[in-house]
């Protein structure tokens, strides 16, 4: 029986100021996948992680995480689903005046997490990102493959269900990025659902997983097995 994590019906997101981003859009993914979320600049994959994400709503069709449709959520009840579901992003969004262990800690601080807690659980995810030495450094000592551990570890934080990835390695060279992409598949062998954006194919024929084509706002390829990037 399948266990799905994320799914997409119908789903359609129209901007009034430049029209159709996403048009019918159907697809699913399993608990555990790692998906790879590729296309041109512009071909609306950084719409469809928003709307998983619920940063954006779709104008038609239907979302689900978890079972539970969240199409149309109220403001109150993000902080709930986004308990399950971390990001990371290209350029970091880090605190530079706060230290590796003051970064990732604040992501706790502000859902009301205990202080014992977070210095408990900000050592262990350091730990996993291979950023243990670095607990008492600031963001502008750090190199961009560093700085970008210091997200994923903020995303893991909460423990998500799913992690999304948008173009996270796109300010970094070939060696941080395959690193960071190292990490990201760690990650999902703990049972972690990841969904990568990317436009770098030599990246996503590397990872050699599923690979969902997006162009012009549309799905053209759904490749379950071994996906390569070949446009």
């Amino acid at each position: 029986m399948k266990n799905i994590m994320i799914a997409f019906e119908n789903v359609s997101k129209i901007y009034n100021n430049s029209g159709v981003a996403l048009k019918d859009i159907n697809f699913e993914i399993e608990k555990g996948e790692f998906v790879s979320i590729v296309g041109q600049s512009g071909a609306g994959k950084s719409t469809l992680l928003k709307l998983i994400f619920a940063e954006e709503n779709p104008t038609e069709g239907n979302i689900s995480i978890k079972g539970r449709n969240i199409s149309q959520l109220k403001k109150s009840k993000l902080p709930v689903l986004r308990r399950h579901i971390g990001v990371v992003f290209q350029d970091f969004k880090l605190l530079d005046r706060k230290t590796v262990f003051e970064n990732v800690a604040f992501a706790m601080e502000v859902s009301g997490r205990a202080d014992l807690e977070i210095k408990e659980d900000v050592p262990q995810v350091l730990e996993i990102v291979g950023l243990a030495d670095k607990v008492e450094s600031y963001i502008d000592e750090l190199s961009g493959g560093e700085r970008q551990r210091v997200s994923i570890a903020r995303a893991l934080v909460h423990r998500p269900d799913i992690i999304i990835a948008d173009e996270p390695t796109g300010n970094l060279d070939f060696v941080n990025t395959w690193d960071i992409i190292q990490l990201l598949m760690k990650i999902n062998q703990y049972g972690t659902t990841i969904v990568l954006a990317t436009h770098n194919r030599e990246i996503v024929n590397l990872i050699n997983k599923r690979v969902i084509t997006v162009d012009k706002g549309s799905i053209t390829k759904d490749q379950h097995d071994n996906g390569k990037y070949l446009i």
